[in-house]
């Protein structure tokens, strides 16, 4: 500033004045910014937005210097008006556009959180719909058989009712939790195969088998009991000859993996096209949980049906 015939007081004084309201000015844009943000498409908006506040700087560090300067310091200010005017249009426009991306990403980053929330609150009620919606057919079909027993075998009918009622109470259990282990989940399918087996007698034979390495891996809790059922569902129902199903569990990697075996008669049933309900909700359970569609896969081979589960472990 010596080079306009300032002195080092003046210099000293002009600098601390145009720094102090340029800092002013900034918080003033970032404080109006926040309480307004305008569109992507307001350029010209903005570019007046830093005109204006260029000039406001101006016009306010023009009245102070001339309260606290000399006459010499203010008519050198004067003459410095385009070069200070420029930096004033420079530095507003750097901090408009700092603002406006901050206040951007901030916008999109609640909207995103937002969006997510409402996403899960979505997928927790269409979990909890296809969870609730597998009771009513199973209970149906077990009350039915309940009724054609109370004549014929009143105490196995006692019975069903006593394993009914602990099914029912253990599905209560598990409604408060997401995932259980796959112990805690054969424990369940055992409950839920007792009550099978009372309906079919000695028609129905189940094993089951999982290595010691699975016994600890989680699944979706009532995931397998669907696919358990539909197993029933095609061995039994269109054939009058004993039949075994199979369930294996075995860990590869950080991947759970159930197969169910079950035998039909090709010329009668038609399982490649008989999934129904009870496939299709586990497989839209796995879908909700993982966003993968290739946890669930069916097989034929001879006479036996395969069906095979795949749950990632979290």
């Amino acid at each position: 500033m010596q080079e306009w015939g300032y002195s080092f007081e003046a210099s000293w004084l002009d600098s601390a004045v145009c720094n102090i309201l340029l800092a002013g000015m900034s918080l003033l844009i970032i404080t109006s910014l926040r309480y307004y943000l305008p569109r992507k498409e307001s350029f010209t908006y903005l570019f007046l937005m830093c005109i204006g506040f260029a000039l406001l700087w101006l016009g306010c560090a023009k009245l102070v210097l001339s309260y606290v300067a000399d006459e010499f310091a203010v008519s050198t200010f004067n003459e410095s008006l385009p070069i200070r005017l420029a930096i004033a249009i420079l530095i507003s426009g750097c901090v408009i556009l700092i603002s406006v991306l901050g206040y951007t990403l901030e916008e999109q980053k609640e909207q995103d959180s937002r969006k997510n929330e409402s996403e899960k609150i979505a997928r927790d009620a269409e979990l909890y719909k296809l969870r609730q919606q597998l009771q009513p057919h199973f209970l149906f079909n077990s009350l039915n058989s309940i009724s054609a027993l109370i004549i014929s075998q009143p105490a196995e009918a006692r019975k069903m009712i006593q394993q009914l009622s602990d099914y029912l109470r253990s599905t209560l259990k598990k409604e408060e939790h997401l995932w259980v282990m796959l112990s805690e989940e054969v424990q369940y399918l055992e409950l839920y195969l007792s009550i099978e087996k009372v309906r079919f007698g000695h028609r129905l034979a189940t094993e089951i088998r999982s290595d010691a390495s699975a016994q600890s891996m989680k699944l979706p809790a009532m995931l397998l009991q669907p696919v358990v059922e539909n197993a029933i569902k095609f061995g039994l129902y269109d054939t009058t000859d004993d039949i075994t199903i199979s369930i294996d569990a075995a860990a590869e990697g950080q991947m759970l993996i159930v197969t169910v075996k079950n035998p039909f008669d090709p010329e009668i049933s038609q399982p490649k096209k008989g999934t129904g309900f009870g496939l299709s909700s586990v497989q839209r359970r796995l879908s909700l949980l993982f966003a993968r569609n290739d946890l669930l896969s069916t097989s034929t081979t001879g006479n036996i049906f395969i069906t095979q589960v795949k749950i990632p472990q979290q």
